[in-house]
């Protein structure tokens, strides 16, 4: 199974071509499934056909849907929210306050992304296409499994015994504890579902995500911090798609037209370069005179973008581990060695990086996200002496703490 998913700044074509993506699939006998999590709904546009939440066989082996968020939430999130509110009412919290602490900001897009991952481990598709949501909330999206699983890890740890020790401390009776039991049994469901999202995100080998711009420059300088944000979370970019390249201007072409054509020409080219020098595949689209709608012109775009390559392809190259640690002075357990903790991160160097040492994890925002790395166990027992970027590695320096040292 492949699961690959289209994102990039809104308005520069990436529904489109992820639809174009899925049609070209679909004719290599393979069955795919192409869904939105998208709120603005366009993937419907692009087919030319009615889509619901429930996937739609538009030609033999082609399946589309929405994502459907109002049903979702007012399904599986609302019965956990009741159990959640049952919790904190045992525990003393007014039930109107109680109702919004159980309100979730972004829970939304965790249940499309749930849905997402539903299709896809179904096993009745063998590629599921994901056309998402703009690159702000898309990142937002990616980055919610990893935040909410820690927060519930910390919050209640582990679950069933933490919250039950709680519970059996703060209920009534024995009549509330099947209404506790529901409650703990709900949180546990709820992590377990943030695990799932997490593994099938961080599986380089299944999931892969394809940044889509216009050859500008605000959009490629956006492109190149998601490029980097999407490192930092642990995911894998397979390619960018510089969309609606202009032609060549040809030489007969005189007055403000030629002119215009040419120096957009030569921007645009300008920007491919910089783009080119990142370490991730680049394929360009030519501007079609008229908008790429229904299957028969969604396939010629793809074709136009893959030539015969194939587009669900795994990259050929491995992947790079998020991070490595490197002894970089001494042996065995010397107090005199030092170490080097390198995260790779495409395109760092072309924005400001802010590190933190909170206990035994790193906060590191960069490319306007932030995340808590998880510190190996060595450097638990040192101190930060100082980091730097070079190319595409972060790179941060520790030196044993005496005082944990041999402990």
């Amino acid at each position: 199974m492949r699961v690959v998913l289209f994102t990039g700044k809104g308005g520069v074509g990436k529904t489109t071509l992820a639809a174009a993506t899925a049609a070209l699939l679909a004719r290599s006998g393979r069955k795919v499934l192409v869904v939105s999590t998208d709120p603005a709904h366009s993937l419907g546009d692009a087919f030319e056909a009615e889509l619901g939440g429930d996937p739609t066989e538009l030609e033999p082996g082609l399946s589309a849907a929405h994502v459907d968020t109002r049903s979702l939430l007012d399904g599986a999130w609302a019965r956990l929210q009741e159990h959640l509110g049952t919790l904190l009412a045992g525990a003393g919290v007014d039930e109107l306050m109680a109702d919004e602490l159980t309100v979730l900001p972004g829970v939304e897009d965790l249940l499309a992304l749930g849905e997402v991952r539903r299709l896809a481990e179904s096993g009745l598709w063998e590629v599921v296409v994901v056309d998402c949501g703009p690159t702000a909330e898309t990142l937002r999206l990616l980055g919610l499994p990893e935040a909410l699983s820690t927060y519930i890890e910390r919050l209640f740890p582990p679950h069933r015994r933490a919250v039950r020790g709680l519970i059996s401390g703060l209920a009534a009776g024995r009549e509330a504890q099947p209404a506790w039991d529901r409650a703990v049994n709900a949180l546990e469901a709820l992590a377990a579902e943030l695990q799932g999202l997490r593994r099938l995100l961080a599986d380089q080998d299944t999931t892969s995500i394809r940044l889509v711009l216009t050859p500008e420059r605000v959009v490629a300088a956006e492109t190149r911090r998601t490029l980097t944000a999407l490192a930092l979370h642990g995911l894998r970019v397979d390619g960018l798609v510089a969309n609606r390249l202009v032609p060549e201007a040809p030489s007969s072409l005189r007055g403000p037209a030629g002119r215009w054509l040419r120096e957009r020409y030569a921007d645009q080219g300008a920007v491919l370069a910089e783009l080119k020098a990142l370490p991730v595949p680049l394929r360009v689209t030519e501007h079609t005179a008229t908008e790429p709608t229904g299957l028969p012109a969604l396939r010629e775009l793809a074709h136009a973008l893959y030539g015969s390559d194939d587009p669900a392809a795994p990259p050929d190259a491995p992947a790079t581990p998020l991070l490595q640690v490197n002894r970089t002075a001494g042996t065995g357990t010397a107090l005199d060695s030092a170490f080097e903790l390198v995260l790779r991160l495409p395109g760092v160097a072309a924005g400001p990086v802010d590190l933190v040492r909170l206990d035994d994890d790193l906060a590191v925002t960069t490319g306007g996200t932030r995340r808590m790395i998880a510190l190996p166990s060595v450097l638990r027992r040192c101190a930060v002496t100082g980091a730097y970027v070079a190319g595409d590695d972060l790179r941060v320096a520790f030196v044993p703490d005496p005082a944990v040292w041999l402990r």
